[in-house]
This record gives C-alpha cells, sequence and structure tokens, in this order.
C-alpha cells in the first residue's frame, strides 16, 4: 500500500513535471487516432473495450504495446477472452475534455468502458463542483447507454489545500455508488511514488509500472465482462 507520505512524494512531482501533460498531447492524439482504426475493422469479437483517459492511459514515455491497454488485450487473449481493447487516452485531458469527445468514443460501439480521468483537473485546481458535474454527465451518457463502467479512482494529498483535496478524494467514491460502477479505488496502487516502476520524471509508469496496473485491474474488468454479458443488448 501506498502511505501519505508516498503520495505526497508522487503528486509533489506531478506538480513539479506538470507542463509534461500539455506538452505531449498532440503526439497522443495521433496515438489515440491510429489505434481506433483496429476498432472499426470486421473482427469476430464478443466484444469492445475502450480505456478512456489521460496520459496516463495514452502511456506517455513507452511504446503502444508497453501501456495498459495492450497489456491487458495481451491478458485477455491468454485467457480466452475475445474482447478488443482500444487505447483512448488522450496526455493533458481533463473531465471536460472526456466530455467534448464522448460521442466519438460512443460512435465506436463500446461495451465496456474503463474511464480514469480526472488528476489534470486535481492539479489545476479545477471547481470541485464542475469535476463532479463533468463525471456525472459523462457517468450518465454511459449509463443511459447501457455501457458497462470501471472507474478507476485518483487521489490528489495535502499541499492542495485540505478541504479541496478532501473534496477531490471523495469524487470517485461518490461516483461509484451513485451510478453503480465497478470501482478500483486508486488506478496507481502499487505504483505512484515507487521509482524503479515510473520513469524519471517521477509521473509517468514505465513498462514494469503498467504491468503492475495491468495486474491490478484485471480482476475489475472480469467483473466488467460478466456484467456485459448479463445486459438485454448482449443477450
Amino acid at each position: 500500500m501506498i502511505t501519505m507520505s508516498g503520495y505526497m512524494r508522487y503528486f509533489m512531482s506531478v506538480v513539479m513535471f506538470f507542463s509534461l501533460f500539455s506538452s505531449c498531447e498532440s503526439n497522443n492524439l495521433e496515438k489515440s487516432g491510429d489505434v481506433v482504426e483496429s476498432i472499426q475493422k470486421k473482427e469476430r469479437v464478443d466484444g469492445v473495450i475502450v480505456a478512456l483517459g489521460d496520459s496516463l492511459t495514452a502511456g506517455y514515455g513507452v511504446e503502444l504495446q508497453g501501456a495498459y491497454p495492450a497489456l491487458l488485450q495481451n491478458k485477455l487473449e491468454a485467457d480466452g477472452y475475445r474482447y478488443k481493447v482500444v487505447n483512448a487516452g488522450v496526455s493533458a485531458e481533463t473531465t471536460s475534455g472526456t466530455l467534448s469527445r464522448l460521442d466519438w468514443i460512443l460512435s465506436q460501439k463500446p461495451d465496456i468502458i474503463l474511464l480514469v480521468i480526472g488528476a489534470n483537473d486535481g492539479l489545476r485546481g479545477i471547481d470541485i463542483q464542475l469535476i463532479r458535474s463533468n463525471l456525472e454527465a459523462i457517468l450518465t451518457r454511459l449509463k443511459d447507454e447501457g455501457i458497462v463502467t470501471v472507474l478507476g479512482g485518483m487521489m490528489m494529498v495535502w499541499n492542495l489545500g485540505e478541504e479541496y483535496t478532501l473534496q477531490y478524494n471523495a469524487i470517485y467514491p461518490q461516483m461509484a455508488e451513485k451510478f453503480e460502477l465497478i470501482y478500483m479505488p486508486f488506478f496507481l496502487e502499487d505504483v505512484a511514488a515507487v521509482a524503479a516502476l515510473n520513469r524519471a520524471d517521477g509521473i509517468h509508469p514505465n513498462e514494469r509500472g503498467y504491468e503492475i496496473i495491468t495486474d491490478n485491474i484485471y480482476p475489475y474488468v472480469l467483473k466488467a465482462i460478466a456484467r456485459a454479458k448479463d445486459l438485454p443488448r448482449n443477450q
């Protein structure tokens, strides 16, 4: 488990290198555009999983096949699951950005969405009510479309101010409960603040870090697959 001091080291590092999120945005937009071509191919699959988020999903600094969506694809295939996993991560994205491109995401006909977004909102000190309203709008739309959602939680620490941090950290469990989501409490569990599992910037996981993230999220993905099979749209 990551201690509060570990969280502090991690997020202080994030603040110091925050400009990297913006500098790599266009690069990961191209990545996302390239990968989505695969979802448009007529393949024999049981469903489509879209990994939706920022640079933590896109895989900043690692090859596309080293980011967690590609590793998840490999793990599912090895276990006999015929699901296509699409990396729809865009670096520097906030909840507002995710909401603005939701129509495009839904045009890909996902059965399951792995939603890991909001770290950049917190680092920028974006109003808590805006973060909350954006997430509610995103999750309401996904629910209305009958898409099973796994929510990956994020955390901020006390250097952003006690009131803001408490309110921010409460958003994810509140959203999970309200929308009855499959909930992974902390997406970076066992990876944040561990130097050997992150790139030199101290922010982004390296290949080994993504392997751990993939192992951690995998049980939640299996729950999502089981839940998706029970939906009327898949019967």
